[in-house]
């Protein structure tokens, strides 16, 4: 589309967007005299959810575009030749392209539980309000309390452990699946059938 190489880069150069920088862009649009402060959701959770889902955007769309763009490139002439249409294009990329997305999320929730700045900017780190983990390392820290922060950073470990556990299960189960299902019945190719995403053979004149 018009534009691409465009957005390209301004993704790409979002992934250096520092965690502080996008927590007072947050914070601007959310005080009282900012343009979005009638929501009233600064200093919340729902604040810094955001603050989060734009940190890890640029992530997700840089990472998914080069898996994708990898995939279309080898696929690009099958693809042609069958007639595929956009929409089916995108869910057989989809479908393909499930066990690198995996990583993908795996690396977003990397970077989104690993935050500190730009969460007490916008969440201000309030007791059993907006406070988290990383912030709580960081207050306890600062306390001197050096003992409660390394228990709470342990905490944060194995979490992050568990959440790259399931996901290594996750990819398991698919590609046993795909090799079950494969195993249990012939590419349709073999089968003299064509593939559900083609589109239908043109009538004969």
């Amino acid at each position: 589309f018009a534009g691409r190489n465009l957005v390209i880069i301004l993704v790409n150069s979002l992934l250096a967007l520092p965690p502080v920088v996008a927590g007072l862009i947050i914070y601007l649009l959310l005080s009282r005299s900012g343009p979005f402060g009638w929501l009233d959701l600064l200093y919340s959770p729902a604040a810094m959810i955001i603050a989060q889902f734009i940190l890890i955007l640029p992530i997700a769309a840089a990472l998914s575009r080069q898996v994708f763009e990898q995939m279309m490139a080898e696929y690009a002439p099958l693809l042609a030749s069958l007639r595929c249409s956009t929409s089916q294009r995108i869910m057989l990329l989809l479908r393909d392209g499930r066990l690198a997305l995996i990583t993908v999320v795996l690396a977003c929730f990397g970077r989104a539980i690993a935050e500190v700045g730009a969460v007490i900017i916008v969440g201000g780190n309030i007791n059993h309000v907006s406070r988290v983990l990383t912030t709580s390392i960081a207050l306890e820290t600062s306390r001197g309390e050096l003992a409660l922060a390394l228990a709470l950073g342990i905490v944060l470990l194995v979490i992050a452990l568990l959440v790259n556990l399931a996901g290594q299960l996750i990819r398991y189960l698919l590609q046993r699946s795909a090799a079950d299902v494969c195993d249990a019945a012939p590419h349709p190719r073999f089968a003299g059938q064509r593939p559900v995403l083609c589109a239908p053979e043109p009538a004969a004149d």
